[in-house]
């Protein structure tokens, strides 16, 4: 999910959500929204914060207790603070993530918008989410009013990803389109 406009703030992506407190010191856990989480909550990061008048929050620690993130916040003491805080949701700056290396690698937000097409230039719809799952990344492709396809986001299936001309090639199983 990303929030702002190119003409008006910087766009925000969304790296968690917060979640009920954690003991009695103001600790918090997250419902996690990226994958680097090592990066993005590493002492000393801060972070943005939605609603705004909630934040920016800087991390002061954070650990993994029970397969869920937990992180202190400088100023959050206690377990009242820390409850004030639940449902916030922690941004970062779109232009402060770095490049990703990988050439089969995308950001979430980047494929969100995409035009979805077929092999012969066919269009299918526009890529609305990037849903990650136990079994993989599916994209949930809008076709229209009410109407999604899932397409798993697999090499066989999306051949082609194409960000400077906005569209993702999709080679859906015979009679997935029909469904």
């Amino acid at each position: 999910m990303t929030l702002g406009t190119p003409d008006a703030e910087p766009r925000l992506l969304v790296v968690a959500r917060i979640g009920r407190p954690h003991g009695l010191h103001g600790e918090l856990t997250v419902e996690v929204r990226t994958d680097d989480p090592d990066e993005r909550f590493a002492p000393g990061a801060v972070l943005g914060t939605e609603p705004a008048e909630r934040g920016p929050v800087t991390i002061m620690r954070s650990f993994v207790h029970g397969g869920r993130w937990v992180l202190a916040l400088e100023g959050i003491e206690n377990r009242t603070a820390a409850e004030a805080l639940r449902d916030t949701l922690l941004l970062v700056r779109i232009d402060d993530l770095p490049p990703i290396a990988d050439l089969d690698e995308f950001y979430d937000h980047q494929l969100v918008g995409l035009q979805a097409r077929l092999a012969d230039g066919t269009p299918v719809g526009v890529v609305r989410d990037v849903v990650h799952g136990p079994a993989g990344d599916l994209l949930a492709i809008e076709r229209g009013a009410d109407r999604e396809l899932l397409v798993p986001f697999l090499r066989q299936m999306v051949p082609t990803v194409d960000i400077e001309v906005g569209y993702v090639e999709v080679r859906p199983p015979e009679g997935l389109l029909e469904l």
